[in-house]
């Protein structure tokens, strides 16, 4: 690191792209062996350690019943009213045999939001803010801790960095969602300079001694990414756009005038979003956008499924801590990276 002034300054922050696993001797001899199961604390448990973003243009009451179906595990967006958002998790909880989530603010409505959610049957509760390492996010797992009790397990965030996660596992979070501004949609770093790079943001949370779980949440894109969040410590990752524009994501789809057919996926702190929420919009760290309709969800997370379980094969794990403990991570270049991807050019055979 470099001193400068009274501020500190990282050499380098790794983002995905910017690593690679190095492979190792494998065992394994079918991909079934791999038990990609996860406990997040407080009998939150996933087989398939994977959380639908709670956004309203990815999980609702069919995204989360979806979710749970293949052992991952969805969380409904807050950008409703009370009643809306109670409506939504009595549906999904009617079908759901483990896992249900019910994002929250940290002002206003919060403290009515949570009590209404555990009572209409989530079973965890998201403390969902763009800047969790706050003041207003100490007093309100306080009120929520007191309120709900010990054994309700409460998610937070999000936070970049190692005091972030510390002082949220301290004011009483489980689990804390880990990254700031890489989200494909968001906009923080444009906007405000603040931000860690995704990998970066796990690796150095990752250093924690407090028992606390980590989700890498932001800048995932494929199943690659996962794996990698995973070796750097992750204990469970966040999608948003992997599963927008889904079957089960909210909203209609529509057609362009070339025949493709789409669907809205849009950052919550977008103009777009906080005027459809709140009649108006402040500072705004997010964009709207449009996605590739793509099918059941269910198709997108048996492909992740198969690439994580191929990943952890390639390093002869069988489980995520045995695979974090083998793990071994190496930068690569820029060319390295072009190189990683698929990078066949266009000839005549």
């Amino acid at each position: 690191m470099i001193k400068i002034g009274d501020n500190t300054l990282h050499k380098h922050g790794l983002s995905y792209d910017d690593v690679l696993l190095v492979p190792q001797y494998s065992d394994i001899k079918s991909r079934s062996e791999i038990d990609l199961s996860s406990a997040l604390g407080k009998e939150l448990t996933l087989r398939l350690p994977i959380f639908s973003s709670p956004m309203d243009t990815v999980t609702e009451d069919n995204m989360c019943v979806a979710m749970d179906e293949h052992g991952a595990s969805g969380i409904i967006h807050r950008y409703n009213t009370i009643e809306e958002q109670s409506r939504i998790i009595s549906l999904a909880a009617e079908s759901i045999n483990s896992n249900l989530g019910a994002a929250i603010g940290i002002t206003g409505d919060y403290l009515e939001r949570a009590s209404e959610a555990y009572n209409q049957g989530a079973n965890f509760i998201c403390v969902d803010v763009a800047h969790g390492h706050h003041l207003s996010m100490k007093i309100a797992l306080h009120r929520l801790r007191t309120m709900l009790g010990d054994d309700f397990h409460i998610m937070a965030g999000n936070v970049a960095t190692l005091d972030g996660i510390n002082d949220l596992s301290d004011w009483g979070a489980d689990s804390v969602r880990c990254n700031i501004g890489g989200g494909s949609i968001c906009s923080t770093r444009i906007q405000t300079g603040h931000g860690m790079p995704g990998l970066q943001t796990i690796l150095d949370c990752a250093k924690t001694d407090r028992d606390v779980t980590i989700i890498a949440d932001g800048g995932i894109r494929n199943s690659g990414d996962i794996v990698k969040a995973f070796a750097a410590g992750a204990d469970a990752v966040m999608c948003g756009s992997l599963l927008a524009g889904t079957t089960e994501s909210p909203g209609k789809s529509y057609k362009d005038g070339s025949g493709l057919t789409w669907k809205k996926y849009r950052g919550m702190a977008s103009k777009e979003a906080q005027i459809d929420w709140k009649g108006k919009y402040s500072s705004f760290e997010g964009v709207s956008s449009r996605v590739p309709f793509k099918g059941p969800v269910e198709n997108i997370l048996f492909d992740l499924q198969k690439g994580i379980r191929s990943g952890f094969s390639y390093s002869g794990a069988r489980t995520i801590k045995e695979f974090q403990a083998k793990s071994t991570l190496i930068t690569q270049t820029a060319a390295g990276a072009t190189e990683s991807g698929t990078h066949i050019t266009q000839r005549e055979w």
